[in-house]
């Protein structure tokens, strides 16, 4: 089905580590294949290698052959190779063409030149396997991110590859979109279709994946069966720099909190959309000062919204905040709160990474900007533009800043999204350092490893509101679990969650 043999590639003006060597597989017709490393290890590059992206989008030296269906990638147009190979990547947005979700189904069969009514058969098909008939006749921009990544993969569906690759896809979903993803590739690969899937979150695929590729530098260094990695201790995944494959091997010991002696309070804290109900609605919250506070809930609970708020981003909404300093209207809320978004593309804004931490400091200090990029591993990246980089490098190009803007509180919204195992550390330990510098810190996360790790305090949203609001301490272990990683039932196309 997939043939690499020797195969060499190296981005044009890129950097080596970018690139991969000698790279040689085999996959089968029907196999799900696990492609996993830390972030550069070059697993994204070899899932365009086998889309076609490179080389006929990306440009660089290119040595080695790749056949697809006994077709020559490098010499099949993408046009024919579409056909045969779909795409979901790491933030569906960037593969949408349509402003509405029927239209978005529709758009590859269109291509494909398809009669209407194979194609709205098809569309049918699609909708009722992946229960999605509530998204259609959608706006598209109007969508949750889990529901985005449903109408992506329901693009690919509706084109009936033989082959579909995924680039990170469960980065930017809560546990439960995640474990809906799980079944649609679980509904692919019973439908016999090859799947490649490079991936940083394993637990979710632990019964799905028929092999495991580790990359290391461009190189394959491991290629196992899951069988073999089911059996790999948490020390021997840890040692490889790979997430747990299972959610009950993480250390739940509770962390000694010290017992905070400051709070801070918010009343009457709401806000509405235009010409809609509140999407936000808490009348009193207290949560410790100078914390480590984790956010959690679906996508749509109102996180990111009570974030916004905090911040003073959503000019119209109504409560106050209160603090030992006395109370903040969202004008004082500005000046002392900096949040790290979700999309950093849409807060990085400079020509190079130094003068992207530069540019969040009150007073210009450069040797203090590079000390802040060495301890996120990204000083050899001072002069490179930050939208060339990747995703979890923008994202920590992003969370230094934040800690160079020295706000009072400060807010991360999915800090760890696309982050490898080895750079969450790292972020954790700089979550760590804001709090010993006695700043507030606020993280909405779907990474229970990140709270394990870092958290004091739990904030729970449900439906606009604070469901719970509790210690680390006092969360139970079987209930965090659950959170995190609910049950999923599959009956015949259907998917039901049960919670």
């Amino acid at each position: 089905m997939i043939q690499i043999k020797n195969v060499f590639f190296q981005y044009e003006n890129g950097m080596g580590k970018n690139g991969v060597y000698d790279i040689s597989l085999s996959i089968k017709k029907g196999e799900v294949i696990l492609l996993c490393g830390e972030s550069g290890c070059g697993k994204t590059t070899l899932t365009r290698l086998i889309n076609g992206l490179i080389p006929h989008y990306y440009s660089g030296t290119y040595v080695g052959e790749i056949h697809v269906n006994g077709q020559s990638v490098r010499e099949t147009s993408l046009h024919e190779l579409a056909k045969h190979v779909g795409s979901v990547f790491q933030n569906p947005r960037s593969q949408f063409y349509c402003m509405d979700t029927n239209s978005e189904l529709a758009f590859g069969c269109e291509n494909q030149g398809l009669p209407l009514k194979d194609i709205q058969e098809r569309i049918n098909t699609t909708t009722s396997h992946f229960n999605i008939q509530s998204l259609m006749n959608r706006n598209i921009f109007h969508l949750s991110g889990g529901e985005k990544q449903k109408i992506a993969c329901g693009s690919v569906h509706t084109t009936s590859p033989d082959i579909i690759v995924l680039d990170e896809p469960s980065s930017n979903l809560d546990p439960k979109a995640t474990q809906i993803l799980g079944d649609i590739i679980s509904l692919w690969k019973e439908e016999g279709k090859t799947i490649v899937i490079a991936e940083h979150r394993l637990h979710y695929l632990r019964t799905i994946v028929d092999r495991l590729i580790f990359m290391r530098e461009g190189r394959i260094e491991k290629n196992i069966s899951m069988d073999e990695a089911r059996q790999m201790t948490s020390k021997q995944l840890f040692t490889l720099g790979l997430r747990p494959l299972d959610f009950n091997a993480l250390d739940f010991d509770s962390r000694k909190h010290n017992i905070p002696t400051e709070e801070i309070i918010l009343s009457e804290f709401s806000f509405s959309y235009k010409r809609g109900e509140k999407v936000l609605d808490i009348d009193a919250l207290t949560f410790p000062k100078n914390q480590i506070i984790g956010i959690i809930g679906q996508n749509g609970a109102g996180k990111s919204t009570f974030a916004r708020c905090l911040c003073g981003l959503n000019k119209k909404f109504e409560g106050l905040v209160h603090t030992d300093s006395g109370c903040r209207s969202y004008k004082q809320c500005l000046e002392k709160t900096y949040m790290v978004m979700q999309d950093v593309n849409h807060q990085l804004f400079t020509e190079t990474v130094l003068d992207e931490v530069i540019l969040s400091m009150n007073g210009e200090n450069e040797e203090k900007a590079k000390r802040i990029l060495e301890q996120l591993n990204l000083l050899d990246l001072q002069e490179q533009h930050p939208m060339s980089l990747s995703g979890g490098q923008k994202q920590r190009v992003a969370i230094a800043g934040a800690i160079a803007s020295e706000r009072d509180i400060i807010i991360f919204d999915e800090p760890t999204s696309g982050l490898d195992l080895r750079h969450m550390i790292q972020v954790a330990e700089n979550l760590e350092q804001l709090k010993s510098m006695g700043k507030t810190v606020l993280i909405i996360t779907h990474d229970l490893e990140l709270i394990l790790k870092v958290c004091d305090f739990i904030l729970h949203f449900k439906n606009g509101k604070v469901n719970q609001s509790l210690t680390l301490n006092d969360m139970k272990k079987k209930h965090l679990i659950k959170l995190f990683q609910p049950r999923v039932d599959t009956i015949l196309n259907k998917v039901v969650i049960k919670t």
